[in-house]
């Protein structure tokens, strides 16, 4: 067995949970929570054992983000965006950037964020146009995180000449390119600087280069992403269910973990028909704001402190509502939600 998962569990206690509350309250993640995931190897989970990978399966990866977003969802978040660039470097064709890079990246010497959601829309928000060594990027991108706390942006354009979505690694700062920096201010996950980017003539060189993929072929693979994601809110119903437990609704808690249980157990049996999985996504953060709401309501006046877990747990659930949504997920949450029909 993996001893990585047991390692989550000993980091979120003695060092994610102790510090949520502040993180939340000053909107500032200690370098030291990223240092000490990295010491531990958690940089690393998806890559290949020759790179530092530490062989843990997909299973124990959702167990791990579940187990660290439990104790502080804005840590988990944050590094989570992490893992798309080990997955583009360990994937990529572009052997000498895999070469250069990922053994650093998997050790979390080099950190990395995600800038892919400009393709997403249709038409793209971003796009590409081929020049004499790479690549143009214009366009924005609407939520991007971890800005100032990593190094290199994994960042995905459309090409409308091909029909191609081209992705590579930007030095994640301003300048070169990247003409516009706006802060976004957060109900919740403050801390993980979260930005929208203005690119103009954004340089990406063709040694750093990851894919070039149909953008058909490209959105279907950012599927298991809702598997991922989803595991975020599963880690917000562990932490409301022993919240509930210490206010004394030990039955209502075991409840919500054995529906939990469930969901977990039935987003797993779908996991091969993309079709299924924004609903299952969307029955994951219903289900985080049905928990975290409960403490709160559980929990009584005390809860509306901003010392206080469950008005945090509340507002975080919010926030896995709509982050690393699609437009299938926002259609099966407001069916979910709605009392008039009108959804459809």
């Amino acid at each position: 067995m993996n001893e990585m998962p047991q390692k989550a569990l000993k980091i979120a206690d003695e060092v994610l949970l102790p510090a949520a509350s502040e993180v939340d309250r000053t909107g500032r993640i200690p370098d030291s929570h990223f240092r000490r995931l990295a010491e531990d190897g958690f940089y690393g989970l998806v890559a290949p054992p020759e790179f530092g990978g530490p062989g843990v399966d997909f299973p124990d990866f959702l167990r791990i983000i579940e187990t660290l977003a439990s104790a502080c969802l804005t840590t988990a978040f944050t590094w989570l965006q992490h893992h798309g660039v080990v997955m583009g470097l360990a994937m990529t064709p572009n052997a000498a950037l895999r070469e250069k890079y990922l053994g650093r990246a998997a050790s979390g010497q080099l950190r990395g964020g995600g800038a892919f959601s400009g393709v997403i829309p249709d038409p793209p928000r971003v796009r590409a146009t081929r020049v004499d060594d790479g690549w143009s990027l214009h366009g924005d991108v609407t939520f991007v995180s971890g800005w100032g706390i990593v190094d290199v942006l994994h960042v995905s354009a459309y090409d409308e000449t091909s029909g191609d979505v081209v992705s590579g690694l930007i030095e994640a700062r301003a300048g070169n390119g990247i003409v516009k920096v706006q802060p976004l201010d957060l109900v919740a996950a403050q801390a993980s600087n979260t930005v929208r980017l203005v690119f103009d003539d954004l340089h990406l060189a063709d040694d750093m280069v990851t894919t070039r993929a149909n953008r058909e072929e490209y959105l279907g693979g950012l599927a298991i992403g809702l598997r991922v994601d989803s595991s975020l809110a599963l880690g917000l119903i562990q932490r409301a269910a022993a919240g509930l437990d210490s206010v004394g609704q030990q039955e209502m808690a075991d409840a919500f973990r054995a529906e939990s249980a469930s969901l977990r157990a039935r987003f797993d049996a779908v996991m091969a028909d993309p079709s299924a999985m924004p609903a299952m996504r969307a029955e994951c953060s219903a289900l985080a704001v049905r928990a975290c709401t409960a403490f709160v309501v559980a929990a009584g006046g005390r809860s509306l402190l901003q010392s206080h877990d469950a008005q945090r747990l509340a507002r975080e659930s919010l926030f896995t509502l709509v982050v690393a949504s699609r437009p299938a997920v926002k259609t099966a949450l407001l069916g979910m939600l709605d009392v008039s029909g009108a959804a459809g």
